[in-house]
């Protein structure tokens, strides 16, 4: 899944496999409930959501841009503006990001993204692929709260290619246990060693 986007991307032979084995990771779905059916109910969303991307952005970006101490994060710290470049970079990754959940290919490459997923979003990371001046860190809070309107405002999407109600609920089902599942893993560098 090569792309033009600075830094590590996912399948990137130089990225650093995550340091969570196998077995811990099984064990995480299955804390989750997540199973085969949430994986096909996922690839169904897949072909429901993929060419619906920029419209599920434009919600994010509306949700991030009305609430200034989320904002906050994009912006350069002296001037309190949005980094534009930083914003549209964030866009793409992010875009991507809806893509690769929907295709629930969770392998070791995968686990290995959503580790160097994390630690772009905090201070050991964060701006050092696009090399902007934005602010240095995400709390962890907010990486956990954001849970809920990515996964919340998801579900008018699936339901926009006419599947049944109890399909539109399966899908939505997976995509929050997916959506969760991705930020405990991307909490492990808020953690000290032997705490995640």
């Amino acid at each position: 899944m090569a792309s033009a986007i600075p830094g590590y991307r996912y399948g990137d032979p130089g990225l650093p496999p995550s340091p969570l084995s196998e077995k811990d990771f099984a064990d995480l779905k299955k804390s989750l409930l997540f199973g085969a059916d949430d994986i096909a109910a996922l690839r169904k969303a897949h072909d429901v959501v993929k060419d619906q991307v920029e419209a599920i952005l434009d919600v994010w970006y509306g949700f991030v841009g009305a609430n200034p101490h989320l904002l906050a994060y994009f912006s350069d710290p002296e001037t309190g503006k949005p980094v534009g470049a930083y914003l549209d970079a964030v866009r793409k990754r992010f875009g991507q990001w809806i893509v690769d959940t929907c295709r629930a290919d969770f392998g070791a490459q995968w686990l290995a993204w959503q580790d160097e997923i994390g630690r772009r979003h905090h201070r050991t990371g964060k701006n050092r692929t696009d090399g902007v001046r934005a602010a240095p860190h995400i709390p962890m809070r907010h990486l956990l709260a954001l849970v809920l309107p990515i996964s919340a405002t998801m579900k008018p999407f699936l339901a926009n290619k006419g599947h049944s109600a109890a399909e539109v609920e399966a899908m939505h089902a997976a995509w929050t246990k997916a959506v969760l599942m991705q930020a405990i893993l991307w909490c492990r560098h808020y953690t000290n060693e032997g705490d995640f």
